[in-house]
């Protein structure tokens, strides 16, 4: 099952929260890294750190146990089998925030809106990070929540986050407006700068979902441009080849 906008996937090469590393009242950065981002096999010492710091003595190598597996599961996009041991995790240890990120983000990949938008958002309060708005975002579109995804992209624009989230950000708003029939906003929010050689993949997904824009609007030279762009790169999603077939 797919995440609620189009090929849609969170980047995780850029944890910072904020673009300066502190928050905006100058206090030190929180969560600095992603649980997201840890492939199969032992956990990494800063994980079990975690754990060790916010779990009772008695359930740490339980959650520990528990914890693994569900990453083994995620790494192997197997979302739905690893949401049984990040409960089971949670459970014994509800005060880790590595446990409520990847419970959020593997709900979230399994399309339980509900269930994932609740461990974001208690992730989010736990660590002040706030890497995973864009995915609030597509949650609350997923639940079909409309004014609350226009508040959640007014609030987040009043931090300074870094330019990823930001991206991510976009990427998540425009698509809301463009399934609203609001094209012209969309393109405001999705407008792409320069079409660089070597784009991240947070870029490409940005130049994907603004040639669906200019197409919607009616932009026929702005969509080729951006057609042509994603066509240059080695692309791991779908939809390419529709956009260029509506082209011609």
């Amino acid at each position: 099952m797919a995440p609620k906008s189009d090929n849609y996937k969170p980047n995780y090469g850029d944890k910072r929260r904020y673009s300066d590393g502190k928050d905006r009242q100058g206090g030190p950065p929180r969560q600095t890294k992603s649980i997201a981002a840890v492939s199969s096999g032992q956990l990494p010492k800063w994980v079990t750190d975690e754990i060790q710091r916010s779990t009772p003595k008695d359930r740490r190598e339980p959650a520990i146990m528990e914890l693994s597996r569900a990453v083994d599961e995620y790494a192997d996009e197997r979302y739905p089998a690893a949401l049984p041991h990040l409960r089971k995790a949670k459970t014994l240890s509800p005060k880790s925030s590595v446990i409520r990120e990847l419970l959020g983000l593997a709900a979230y990949r399994s399309n339980n809106w509900d269930e994932a938008l609740r461990e974001l958002r208690t992730f989010r309060r736990m660590t002040g990070d706030m890497i995973h708005m864009p995915v609030e975002m597509d949650c609350l579109r997923g639940l079909d929540r409309k004014s609350d995804v226009t508040r959640e992209w007014e609030k987040l624009k009043t931090f300074d986050v870094s330019p990823t989230i930001d991206s991510e950000a976009r990427v998540v708003y425009a698509s809301f407006l463009l399934d609203e029939g609001r094209p012209r906003d969309a393109w405001a929010v999705i407008k792409p700068g320069r079409l660089v050689q070597q784009p991240s993949p947070g870029e490409t997904r940005r130049w994907f979902v603004a040639a669906r824009v200019a197409l919607a609007a009616g932009d026929h030279e702005a969509a080729e441009k951006l057609v042509t762009a994603l066509e240059n790169q080695e692309l791991e999603f779908e939809g390419v080849d529709q956009l260029r077939q509506q082209l011609l």
